[in-house]
């Protein structure tokens, strides 16, 4: 299966990143405006609506349209796993309803010192395999990482920006 990943070292402690990335609004900081991100609506793991944090069972449903260009794309998530340790935390999402096959992306921040290493990790599939078409995925995925790093890039550098 296709995966991404990014890292980039933030002069922030620990604490301060993975506070900044607990809630939604992180979400819509970091996210470039080109990407037309609207956050349709965020229900925590016991049915409460926009709940500060995003602990394990919240589903966030979003909206994105790249560059303005056709139409909304609509994506559901539901945070599977949220943990905090000593020097490292992570959460994970998984992508329940969208435009992939499959998509699970991992936040994990770890602690360097009064600094943070920022990881995000996307393991994807753009396309079901269904007869052949995992070969079709073999060709295009390449191309989705030029997306994904111009993105990952975008969002990276908005996070060092509000936390340094």
């Amino acid at each position: 299966m296709p995966s991404y990943d990014r890292r980039t070292t933030i002069d922030a402690p620990l604490a301060d990143v993975w506070q900044f990335h607990s809630g939604i609004e992180a979400l819509e900081a970091v996210t470039p405006d080109w990407m037309g991100l609207r956050v349709e609506s965020v229900m925590g793991p016991v049915g409460d609506l926009d709940p500060g944090r995003l602990d394990a069972g919240t589903e966030i449903s979003l909206s994105i349209r790249p560059f303005g260009a056709g139409p909304r794309q609509y994506w559901t998530s539901l945070i599977t796993e949220r943990e905090r340790g000593d020097g490292a935390a992570y959460f994970r999402d998984r992508m329940i309803r969208g435009p992939f096959a499959h998509w699970e992306h991992t936040h994990a921040f770890y602690a360097d010192g009064d600094r943070t290493l920022l990881r995000d990790h996307v393991e994807y599939e753009l396309l079901p395999d269904r007869g052949g078409l995992g070969r079709v995925n073999d060709v295009v995925s390449p191309f989705s990482r030029i997306g994904f790093e111009t993105m990952f890039r975008a969002r990276h550098r908005e996070t060092k920006a509000r936390l340094e």
